[in-house]
């Protein structure tokens, strides 16, 4: 039997859902909705639900509004069914739901990050510790000691055990074949990059080495180095090395299709600083890409680089992107419709309501409160007293009437520019509430019903 979902909701938000769960198709739930018998659900509290619900004999499943804030265990004991909270809008049910009336899975991937620290022998102790915990909350599983050419590195075998020592993972890449002895002898896990003739360091050390070519985009000699490395008897991982565009990324990317082709079974890594520090590109799109790349080809590691500023959040662009990728391919779906965190400028549903839905809406409100939406004709702003649109917030402040309240004109003239800029960019607006940045900016952990609160409090005073 199909799983059978309850859908709470209020009147004015009825008929939409109902359109939209009915233009889903065939899907593999059953589903119905109950109307709880108020205008917004999401005001809705924990014991207006147990008063009002009557659950629908068969549910499986209740889902909630995303902004529900009640204790869902309450509820779910209450009535000896689960209680869940759905998305924010409506709009975004679809993606919800997936495949199966479940949520995607995120918390699944097949890959592990290597984070550079590219700076490393400039910092002490201390700051190396702080930079390496920074990276491993971000989503990195390995801590890269990255060493620099012609610069002495003397606290290098104190940095690596005192990583080990805080239960990191770590790695050193280095062109000086004695500090990489070094972080051998001290306990690195990895050692970067070996090639045919340096391979011999990690058959003194127990060691994993990152073999790369000994002569760039020669991947015989890279192929010497892993049968040098299979004949010993160890583990190691290879790394045709990827190159910045303009400077042989094509050709890269085809040692890459090669490589699989002539070592099916072998672990492979890119690095992808050389295009994410190197492009003058937003990270998540290019990390979005050789992600899907690194899937296709079963590549299970990655090294990250963040030295320019706008590649600050290149650590959590991979992470997400690795689980995106592994559920989407688990599925056998493309890779879309499982997390918004990597569409960072623009969204994929700007507009949680239409022309018409907001229309609808404005001539239910009966109330001096001021709501603000953006659509796809522009900004649209109402209460009882009238319903304005325009494409530029500065034009609506005028017929607004609360020049003489200045905290109301400063709520309304921020949230109006907010939802400017969310217009133009083809983002979504919500009042009340910050712009989504996906990983690029993340939102502070809050109770999003105290910023909704201060904003209902300044919006509640009345037209002078």
């Amino acid at each position: 039997m199909p799983e059978r979902l309850v859908f709470i909701t209020g009147h004015l938000a009825k008929a939409r859902l109902e359109r939209l769960l009915s233009g889903l198709g065939e899907t593999a739930f059953a589903w119905e909705i109950v109307d709880i018998g108020v205008k917004v659900a999401a005001l809705m509290t924990e014991e207006i639900v147990k008063r009002r619900l009557k659950l629908p004999e068969g549910a499986d499943r209740v889902i909630l509004p995303g902004r529900y804030r009640g204790d869902l265990d309450k509820l779910s004991a209450h009535f000896g069914v689960p209680f869940t909270r759905g998305p924010d809008e409506i709009a975004d049910l679809p993606a919800y739901l997936g495949r199966a009336g479940q949520p995607p899975d995120l918390s699944r991937h097949s890959m592990r990050i290597f984070a550079e620290i590219v700076d490393a022998p400039a910092l002490t102790l201390e700051a190396l510790l702080l930079r390496a915990r920074k990276l491993a909350a971000a989503g990195a599983d390995v801590i890269d000691l990255g060493c620099l050419p012609e610069t002495p590195f003397p606290l290098l075998g104190e940095a690596v055990r005192l990583l080990k020592a805080e239960g990191f993972s770590v790695s050193v890449d280095s062109a000086s074949i004695e500090e990489l002895r070094i972080g051998a002898r001290t306990g690195a896990d990895f050692v970067l990059s070996l090639d045919e003739n340096t391979l011999p360091l990690a058959f003194e050390h127990p060691v994993t080495p990152v073999l790369i070519p000994s002569a760039p985009g020669d991947l015989d000699s890279l192929g010497r180095a892993i049968e040098a490395a299979q004949r010993a008897g160890i583990k190691f991982i290879a790394d045709p090395v990827l190159d910045p565009i303009h400077f042989g990324f094509a050709a890269s990317l085809g040692r890459f299709i090669e490589a699989r082709r002539r070592w099916p079974d072998i672990e492979l890594l890119m690095g992808t600083g050389n295009l994410t520090e190197l492009t003058d590109a937003d990270t998540s799109g290019i990390t979005a890409v050789l992600a899907g790349i690194c899937s296709e080809l079963d590549i299970s590691n990655v090294l990250t680089v963040h030295v320019s500023p706008h590649t600050v959040r290149t650590v959590e662009e991979h992470d997400l992107a690795r689980r995106i990728l592994f559920a989407a391919r688990a599925d056998g779906a493309l890779p879309r419709g499982y997390h918004p965190g990597l569409l960072q400028i623009h969204d994929r549903k700007p507009f949680a309501a239409s022309i018409s839905d907001i229309e609808a809406l404005a001539a239910e409100v009966r109330d001096a409160n001021f709501r603000i939406l953006a659509a796809e004709d522009g900004i649209h702003i109402f209460n009882n007293k009238g319903h304005a649109v325009a494409r530029d917030a500065f034009e609506l402040f005028s017929g607004l009437g609360v020049e003489a309240d200045g905290a109301h004109a400063f709520y309304l003239g921020a949230e109006l520019m907010k939802a400017e800029i969310a217009w133009r960019l083809g983002k979504r607006y919500v009042q009340d509430e910050p712009l989504a940045w996906g990983v690029a900016a993340p939102a502070p952990d809050q109770d999003r019903t105290r910023l909704a609160e201060a904003g209902h409090t300044l919006k509640a005073k009345k037209e002078r």
